[in-house]
């Protein structure tokens, strides 16, 4: 095996906000496997600052994954992800960057697409929905008419922490775009009570679903938001792993797995199963990310209820190609190429 890492950093359309803060700009790390046979697998990772990741975390721990990566190279790729997972129980995001390189070069070697590879119906997949970043009223509603025009008809709001700011923002995009399925998410901004207060807003405007109203740590707020509350609530902080599902499913009707959190694909797999298996909906999600892990979680969309997979469409240039899409419809179907789909155009 050999192996080998670059990190690049692409801006974001104009920028991306959320409660917690603002970004205009994402490190991208991107990672190179090629077998003896002369097979390349990519992949790659963004790092959040939020679950204690950073570009400078990803340099400092990716060379001892590469290592073992060289040593052990000819194990099945379960038994490589859970020698790196022992070598580091965090770190997410770098053991995401490699998981993705081993399921890309396991496709190339199987010559398949993933989601054929994993047994999975390339036909049965939501369409991704669309952030609107949080913005004033007026900019979200320009943002929002904007992403219909362009084919984007499923539109995910972010809110802030005040509840008479939100419901104008929720107003104004109902008003631009009265056809849109619309989902909000307050990436855990809210009180319980305010949660319960914007969730009788949301409803009367014909919104989805509220993504964690709540602190990530706060399970009781959520069973309160679930229980008062006028939508479905959705738990996406507050779900790192499988193992975290459980804890969470009576507090709320849908669980949001996101690569960047957990870790691996295979672990992304295991929060689907698991969320079933309690009978909660699922939804796959991501952060502001490349097409080069982007396009490998579109070959488990299958899986989900819902998806949010637009990260790569936020980014005004992105050298890695990804699934090909139509508006935010990807068909995977159509795909030629065996592996996740991302091609490395770096230099």
């Amino acid at each position: 095996m050999k192996t080998s890492f670059n990190q690049i950093s692409l801006n974001i359309t104009g920028s991306f906000n959320i409660a917690r803060g603002t970004t205009e700009r994402v490190e991208i790390t991107l990672i190179r496997i090629q077998d003896e046979n002369g097979h390349i697998g990519i992949g790659g990772a963004t790092p959040t600052a939020y679950y204690g990741e950073t570009a400078a975390t990803m340099r400092a721990i990716l060379p001892e994954f590469l290592e073992i990566i060289e040593s052990h190279g000819m194990e099945p790729r379960h038994a490589i992800e859970q020698r790196l997972y022992n070598h580091v129980r965090g770190n997410p995001a770098a053991r995401a960057a490699v998981s993705t390189a081993l399921a890309d070069i396991a496709g190339k070697r199987a010559d398949m697409p993933l989601y054929e590879l994993w047994g999975l119906d390339p036909t049965d997949i939501p369409k991704t929905s669309y952030t609107i970043s949080l913005d004033t009223p007026r900019a979200m509603q320009a943002k929002a008419e904007t992403a219909v025009n362009n084919g984007f008809d499923i539109l995910k709001l972010k809110l802030g922490h005040d509840n008479e700011r939100n419901h104008k923002r929720i107003a104004a995009v109902r008003q631009a775009t009265p056809d849109a399925q619309i989902r909000a998410d307050a990436n855990a901004a809210l009180t319980s009570q305010q949660a319960v207060e914007i969730s009788d807003i949301l409803a009367n405007y014909d919104i989805e679903f509220l993504e964690q109203p709540v602190p990530a740590d706060d399970i009781d707020g959520l069973q309160f938001v679930q229980a008062y509350g006028s939508v479905p609530v959705a738990a996406d902080e507050s779900v790192i792993t499988a193992a975290d599902v459980s804890r969470v499913s009576d507090a709320v009707d849908i669980i949001v797995a996101k690569l960047m959190k957990c870790g691996t694909l295979r672990e992304v797999r295991r929060i689907a199963a698991v969320a079933d298996a309690v009978n909660c909906e699922s939804m796959l999600g991501c952060m502001v990310e490349s097409n080069v892990s982007i396009a490998a979680a579109w070959n488990l969309a299958p899986l989900f209820d819902y998806v949010d997979l637009d990260g790569s469409l936020l980014l005004s240039e992105d050298p890695i190609g990804g699934i090909p899409m139509d508006g935010n419809a990807a068909n995977l179907s159509t795909l030629d190429r065996s592996g996740t789909c991302a091609v490395d155009t770096v230099e």
